[in-house]
């Protein structure tokens, strides 16, 4: 009798430290997202002095959520037919694309005679189109009309009070795939067909998604620090936190827990049509350990390091998904440095442009 309580009594602790190694993993990925999500992907270890680039005009663009602004960096040879579509992170801001304000990639893709296309705002909005605006208990979080002349909505110096997503409905896919891209051919002569998109951390999800289901506008799709399972243990309610943070954003507004709708977000999930498609994919992220230069306080430990880490998780078994599945229409980049921030994201813009150059238009 002994014996038996003795084996019970090992077996109910064996269930529990189990069931805690699991609650304690869970808890560390929804920190590792909760912490440092909204701040790291709004700048740090970028190059400073890049902002404005006068060589870029506004576009605009009407939509279901009001005017939306985009910024075009024309290619150097003045053709029409080879377009990127460049996306941001979780803290979009309203007024200049991260990618403009942080790097230099549209000076640079141009130079390969590559037209870049950079939608403005949308923070939190993975880029999708979202069931209802963002509210909490049926209180909207904005302020103000759903289209301003601002920008993508937005008010303040800070560009930080974002209306759209909250007084109206986000419909980014819908934007990007039929009011941008039939605007950009329309009045600007550019292809609507064989386009490439990348994107960082949240607009790197994106990316795959758009060209999941968009392959005859994206044949070319980059991930830089992408979170491609995030229908993993956890990864919904650190998200959730996330979103918060990044501008009061609701993500039950977005897509019902594992439904349809969320499942087709994830690209764990649709890694099949991605094969099928034989889009061209680029699919990277850092090691989470800083290079020179990454460190300039604290903080860009605290928030790089870890989101880097998780992203580099979520990366990771994206690509055990696509290598179980044989496809072979992807290229990984996985740097021995590198955390979550602008200068990890630019300098992969670099490595991937050879390769988007000969997959587009």
């Amino acid at each position: 009798m002994r014996g038996v309580i003795a084996r019970r009594t090992w077996a109910g602790r064996l269930r529990a430290r189990r069931a805690g190694g699991w609650l304690k993993k869970s808890m560390l990925v929804s920190m590792a997202v909760v912490l440092p999500l909204g701040a790291s992907v709004a700048g740090g270890g970028a190059t400073a002095s890049a902002a404005f680039n006068p060589e870029g005009f506004d576009f605009w663009v009407d939509s279901s959520m009001g005017p939306i602004k985009s910024r075009i960096f024309r290619a150097a040879d003045g053709n029409t037919n080879r377009v990127v579509y460049a996306l941001d992170g979780m803290r979009a801001r309203g007024d200049l694309s991260g990618w403009e304000i942080d790097t230099e990639v549209a000076r640079e893709l141009s130079k390969w005679n590559i037209n870049v296309v950079m939608p403005v705002g949308g923070p939190s909005s993975f880029y999708a189109d979202w069931n209802a605006p963002s509210t909490f208990l049926g209180i909207p979080t904005g302020s103000g009309p759903s289209g301003s002349s601002s920008g993508s909505s937005m008010t303040g110096s800070s560009g930080w009070n974002e209306t759209v997503g909250k007084v109206s409905t986000y419909k980014w896919e819908t934007f990007l795939t039929e009011n941008l891209r039939w605007a950009l051919r329309d009045r600007l002569g550019f292809s609507p067909n064989r386009n490439g998109v990348f994107g960082l951390s949240m607009g790197g999800s994106a990316a795959l998604t758009l060209s999941a289901y968009h392959p005859d506008q994206f044949s070319f799709a980059g991930s830089y620090s992408g979170y491609l399972n995030i229908s993993a243990p956890g990864m919904r309610e650190a998200l959730r936190v996330a979103m918060v943070s990044a501008g009061g954003y609701n993500i039950d507004a977005m897509a019902p827990p594992w439904g349809p709708q969320w499942l087709r977000m994830d690209p764990f999930v649709f890694a099949p049509q991605l094969k099928a498609n034989n889009t061209r994919l680029w699919i990277a992220a850092g090691s989470a350990l800083p290079a020179a230069g990454d460190v300039h306080s604290p903080m860009d430990v605290i928030q790089g390091v870890p989101l880097e880490a998780l992203a580099l998780v979520n990366t990771r078994a994206f690509q055990v998904r696509m290598m179980t599945l044989g496809a072979g229409n992807v290229t990984y980049s996985f740097p021995p440095v590198g955390i979550h921030n602008w200068r990890n994201w630019e300098s992969e813009v670099y490595r991937m442009i050879p390769d988007l150059s000969a997959n587009i238009g």
